[in-house]
């Protein structure tokens, strides 16, 4: 799958094809060179295509102008149904391939945690070897969540530590360092968190990383490593779309009604209405004292707190222009 766009034109509601400015601008020849960004797709099946949908959108989005190839590709390791490798085969490119593209920037996906230690995931070694990859061969790298606690693993053995509960819901994230990177965000980032585990700010700090973003009761957000390549580590999804959140706290909601998981999942944080939430309360009483997934129907109406995906939306979208603009030429 490779997408070439820029928002000279945008048409947020059209389909992802090139613009015939895109296409015009960036032939071979042209004075305008185009950025060209990598998104390894490491996350479950079932939000490959979400995936792909929230990061095209926030490029697109941050073009600001600049024209913008992204080609997708996939760590062959990661465990996938039949469908989705016939999916993968035919759509996005081959990661053998990756190295002949010339790429500016990358970006790496999470993936659903199988294993206690990193080092036991069936994906270990190729993350391994495309950290090593992306610090010889980009500008900048994005390492999102697990990829995150992945990449400081390998680079400089900090280990990331489980939290006695999942992490989930919209925080609000304070700067703790000036970057270029944060440049426009308000003084309080709103960031989706959704994770099993944690990388301390005190760890980060003395293995010589800097952290720029820091949420109380989520932890570090956003913290970089300047060598050879510019590495920017999210902790966070900033990438998320609103509704993110909800479908992954119902799949969890639907584990434990049916077995798959022992504890039942905590609301995310700040992110429902206060009716919404005394509702799911509810629910939840009622499943542990009567594991049933006929309950499933017993769902209440949903709703987000306001305020709250306007302002999931304008920190993401800062964040993206702000790195492709450090990459323009």
């Amino acid at each position: 799958m490779t997408l070439l766009f820029d928002n000279a034109h945008p048409q947020h509601d059209a389909p992802l094809v090139p613009t015939n400015a895109a296409e015009r601008e960036a032939r071979p020849g042209s004075r305008r060179r185009v950025i060209e960004i990598g998104l390894v797709n490491n996350m479950s099946d079932a939000a490959l295509r979400a995936t792909e949908r929230q990061f095209t959108r926030l490029l697109r989005d941050g073009a600001d102008g600049h024209a913008v190839r992204l080609h997708c590709f996939a760590l062959p390791s990661v465990p996938r149904a039949h469908a989705t490798r016939q999916r993968i085969a035919s759509l996005y490119t081959d990661i053998a391939a990756i190295g002949s593209l010339q790429l500016d920037g990358l970006i790496v996906t999470g993936a659903e945690p199988r294993a206690a230690a990193l080092s036991d995931e069936p994906y270990w070694d190729e993350m391994r070897a495309l950290v090593d990859w992306a610090e010889a061969h980009t500008r900048s790298t994005i390492w999102s969540c697990l990829a995150a606690h992945a990449a400081v693993l390998h680079l400089d053995g900090v280990e990331r530590q489980r939290l006695p509960r999942k992490c989930s819901g919209v925080y609000d994230c304070a700067q703790q360092d000036d970057d270029t990177l944060l440049a426009g965000l308000p003084a309080q980032a709103r960031v989706p968190h959704s994770r099993l585990n944690d990388l301390p700010a005190n760890k980060l700090t003395a293995a010589g990383y800097t952290v720029l973003t820091h949420a109380d009761g989520a932890g570090v957000d956003i913290f970089i490593r300047e060598q050879r390549s510019r590495f920017v580590f999210f902790q966070g999804h900033p990438e998320y779309d609103p509704a993110s959140l909800q479908r992954e706290y119902l799949r969890d909601i639907g584990r434990y009604l049916t077995g798959e998981r022992d504890d039942y999942p905590d609301i995310p944080v700040d992110y429902f209405d206060a009716v919404t939430e005394q509702a799911l309360l509810a629910l939840r009483a009622e499943a542990e004292s009567r594991r049933d997934p006929a309950l499933i129907a017993k769902l209440p109406a949903l709703t987000m707190r306001a305020g709250v995906a306007a302002a999931i939306e304008a920190t993401a979208a800062t964040l993206f222009r702000n790195w492709l603009t450090s990459l323009a030429p």
